[in-house]
């Protein structure tokens, strides 16, 4: 997923309290533990010789270039797309199976690389911009891109994996919102109003369909439920490359641009229980949302289709 600048205002953010029970937004009425600092991330895991690794690897690159025309994939390629989608799945099941109260985020991250590595593949997120870990673990408030860290799960939080899996040179993209332990009820209405929008926007894809759909779907459906799309971060095209054309805004807007057949790309929105703003911590990459407000992500590659969109990162 990419930060780009749209309609929410975003600033550098950080403090230097680990813990807090309190909450700020004035919509998500819940108990949990804001995350307001990263914790201790360990050091960088190592990759075998033998294991196909993405340019990046070798050589510092920013992010991946999002703008032009998508790329539209041959059979060969959507069969290598799907491949590695169906690893990515397996993948986040086996850490979303891990995800219990007293469970390090980096004990999951452990487990993830070399569970990817055993297979003949490589975990993307490892060194892509300079990410220092094989996943991405967001918890609670934290919108997006949370580096793995010493901190344990705890009762009631809620927590998203993000997998992405690097194979035979093509990348599988997509992450969950799991429930640890006894989450309240605004938890849990979040997690599922999340879901149901993420499967809601899949169904309206298909050669022909304005990728600005998409946009327009997402905004109504936190109208209705009274949340908020996090609509600084974008879902992507995806192959070879990591991020690429076409950009996928998660909120209302007029970007043209219509799906045709062999596009694969990403639909992430994150919801959020009180405002959409977020702010990055001191370590870069970590994005929390502005109020504290909980918020959750699900995300799946699809594939467009003659008929509609075939869901890649679709476990089984």
């Amino acid at each position: 997923m990419l930060l780009q600048v749209s309609k929410s205002s975003w600033h550098i953010y950080g403090h230097h309290a680990r813990r807090s029970f309190f909450q700020l937004s004035k919509r998500d009425k819940g108990k949990w533990e804001i995350i307001t600092a990263a914790g201790k991330v360990s050091n960088e895991r190592s990759v075998p010789k033998h294991i196909q690794k993405p340019p990046y690897y070798y050589t510092p690159q920013p992010p991946g270039n999002t703008n032009g025309s998508p790329e539209i994939k041959n059979d060969e390629q959507v069969n290598y797309m799907r491949s590695s989608g169906k690893l990515a799945a397996q993948i986040l099941q086996e850490c979303g199976k891990m995800a219990k109260v007293g469970v390090t985020t980096d004990e999951i991250d452990s487990y993830a690389h070399e569970r990817i590595l055993s297979l003949n593949a490589y975990p993307s997120p490892l060194r892509y911009a300079g990410f220092p870990k094989s996943l991405c673990t967001s918890v609670n408030n934290v919108a997006c891109h949370g580096i793995p860290d010493d901190r344990p799960l705890f009762d009631g939080d809620i927590i998203n994996i993000d997998v992405t899996v690097y194979q035979n040179g093509y990348h599988g993209d997509c992450s969950e919102t799991f429930l640890i332990g006894d989450v309240d009820e605004r938890g849990r209405f979040l997690v599922n109003c999340t879901r149901e929008c993420l499967n809601k926007c899949i169904e309206l894809c298909g050669p022909g369909v304005p990728f600005k759909e998409i946009g327009k779907y997402i905004q109504r459906y936190c109208e209705e439920h009274q949340l908020e799309s996090v609509s600084a971060f974008i879902g992507h095209g995806i192959g070879s490359y990591f991020h690429g054309p076409p950009e996928i805004y998660h909120y209302d807007n007029e970007v043209p641009g219509k799906m045709q057949a062999g596009m694969t790309f990403t639909i992430e929105p994150i919801l959020s229980l009180g405002g959409g703003e977020i702010g990055i911590l001191e370590d870069g990459w970590t994005a929390i949302t502005l109020d504290n407000s909980r918020s959750a992500q699900f995300e799946h590659t699809i594939l467009i289709t003659d008929t509609g969109a075939e869901i890649l990162t679709k476990e089984g």
